[in-house]
């Protein structure tokens, strides 16, 4: 971790997996391992000392756990987890991140006897329904199991039919066609010696046979024109096999999706609110990752500007908001497996690639997935394209060369256009986009810092927003810097009050140290003072003047 992505860092809201600690002095040893474990019982987080717990966050600096690789291998042994440790030289002061991971799928950690979990800042002991959840996290997949009453009379035929057709545009097997539903349905494996699964009553049920056996397979959907309370100004309940209703269901959103207008030159092109493949990539994670033995329906709920899908059960096992992208743990495989086999989903993958690359490019807000908790998954789309000019950056870049781009590239560019650090994971990326011209770089070595390409910024007639976020060049930060000194010549400012006057998003607390020392070397500053109490002042330094004089 660089200083720069620490400061990213300190910006980022405490959860579960993120804990600061200012422990200028010292940390206690027992408090580490339980803080420790319980992030690990969190699915991993991270703990940082040397820096406060309360926004505006300020790094203070530790002198704790001088010897790190001796802290790891304790704590490897204690919790028998590999645990990281790594010092990040800051400014301000030196900084100590625990990196931990997550523990093994349902196994809990425990330390001196008690599976620790997070509760507000402090740490206490894990419920019984949150360790009754992790043990069962290694439990049989539930769509698999047969439901010992529901015969075929359970299931919709065309319902069967969509499954039929399906298929076979997929896999393109002719012999599909004229089988039997109890053939099709077995060679699905949505039959178990002539017995109903669960995830064929959750694709192909009737309403009748959904109402006996699995009630809380539905979906509800509700419009709502504000967020104001009161009933809902459309209701529709879908407890029937999703195979059913799943195209009703998009047609239902569709009917209030209004389109977005944008014109570039003599060209006008339209952006739904709503993404047709954005919003069935989400119904179809709702209904193949829900926890079924959750008595809650999965709710979707539309706004103008805003749709919400909400379904019972955490997040399945290993997965977090922070790996989404990379991890896969289908929670009902057999409901996942079929969808694949139809061509729905990949049988590998989640969908939420496609939601993410599809929101950076229509310019709208990333799906947010901040409302869910140990209950219940909430994703939140937000249909408002947000940046008209990124539109037309990425029309410059082409359609050909966008489609070509992996996920990260994409994630890398919105960072950019929103101005936000681009984190270690995704900093790879940067070299080859740089290769295509569509990145650039300004200062050095730390100081370093990403922007979107010059000549994709003039394409797009936005000149002023590159110099803006380029920063002012260096003899015009010194030219304001003697401005403000001689404004306040005789009281002197201190280096955060300089950082304030010249409000430069770009330049950092290293940079301007460097450019008062520059100033100072060429005998325009001086500085009185040490540390944050120091002040800078305009002119020679007059003590280094006596000193010459005397020394003369």
């Amino acid at each position: 971790m660089t200083a720069e992505q620490l400061d990213a860092l300190l910006l980022t809201e405490e959860d579960e997996h993120l804990e600061f600690k200012k422990a200028e002095h010292d940390f206690n040893v027992e408090k580490l391992r339980k803080y420790c474990c319980a992030l690990a019982n969190e699915r991993g987080g991270k703990l940082v000392l040397g820096v406060t717990n309360r926004k505006p966050r300020r790094v203070v600096g530790t002198e704790a756990f001088r010897d790190l690789e001796h802290r790891r291998s304790d704590l490897t042994q204690v919790l028998h987890l590999r645990i990281d440790a790594v010092e990040v030289p800051h400014p301000n002061g030196r900084v100590v991140v625990f990196d931990v991971p997550s523990r093994p799928i349902g196994v809990p950690l425990r330390y001196e006897g008690v599976y620790w979990m997070r509760s507000g800042e402090s740490l206490t002991a894990m419920t019984e329904d949150m360790l009754r959840r992790i043990f069962d996290e290694t439990g049989p997949d539930f769509s698999s199991e047969v439901y010992p009453e529901a015969t075929l009379d359970a299931l919709d035929q065309v319902a069967i039919e969509r499954l039929r057709e399906r298929w076979n545009r997929k896999s393109g097997r002719a012999d599909l066609l004229g089988m039997s539903a109890g053939q099709l349905l077995s060679d699905a494996e949505l039959l178990v010696d002539g017995r109903v699964t669960y995830a064929a009553l959750v694709l192909m049920g009737t309403h009748t046979a959904l109402g006996r056996y699995l009630a809380q397979a539905e979906i509800v959907f509700e419009y709502r024109s504000s967020d104001a309370t009161g009933p809902a100004q459309d209701r529709k309940e879908y407890r029937q096999g999703f195979f059913s209703f799943d195209d009703e269901l998009w047609k239902t959103i569709n009917l209030r999706n209004d389109s977005q207008h944008f014109q570039d030159g003599l060209f006008i092109w339209d952006i739904p609110t709503f993404s047709e493949r954005v919003v069935r990539e989400a119904l179809l994670n709702a209904v193949s990752h829900r926890d079924y033995r959750m008595a809650e329906s999965v709710f979707v709920r539309q706004y103008p500007r805003r749709l919400e899908v909400v379904s019972p059960g955490g997040f399945p096992s290993g997965i977090t908001r922070d790996n989404i992208l990379y991890r896969q743990s289908p929670r009902n495989r057999r409901i996942a497996e079929v969808l694949a086999k139809c061509g729905l989903v990949e049988r590998s993958g989640q969908g939420a690639n496609v939601m993410f690359e599809t929101a950076i490019r229509e310019s709208k807000p990333l799906p947010d997935f901040s409302g869910t908790d140990d209950h219940q998954v909430m994703l939140t789309l937000q249909g408002a394209v947000q940046d008209e000019g990124f539109l037309r950056f990425l029309e410059r870049v082409g359609a050909e060369r966008v489609r070509s781009f992996q996920t990260e590239d994409l994630l890398v560019l919105d960072l950019l256009r929103r101005d936000e650090a681009v984190p270690a994971n995704l900093a790879p990326r940067l070299a080859g986009l740089r290769e295509m011209g569509l990145v650039e770089t300004t200062g050095r070595a730390r100081g370093m810092k990403y922007l979107l390409a010059r000549k994709l910024y003039a394409a797009i007639g936005d000149k002023a927003g590159y110099t803006r976020r380029r920063g002012l060049d260096r003899a015009r930060l010194k030219e304001l810097v003697l401005q403000h000194l001689e404004a306040f010549k005789g009281q002197g400012s201190p280096l955060r009050e300089l950082l304030g006057a010249l409000n430069d998003p770009n330049l950092s607390h290293a940079q301007m140290q460097k450019l008062l020392r520059e100033l100072k070397a060429e005998n325009r500053v001086y500085c009185r003072g040490r540390t944050r109490s120091g002040r800078w002042f305009i002119g020679p330094d007059p003590d280094a003047i006596k000193q010459q004089s005397g020394q003369q």
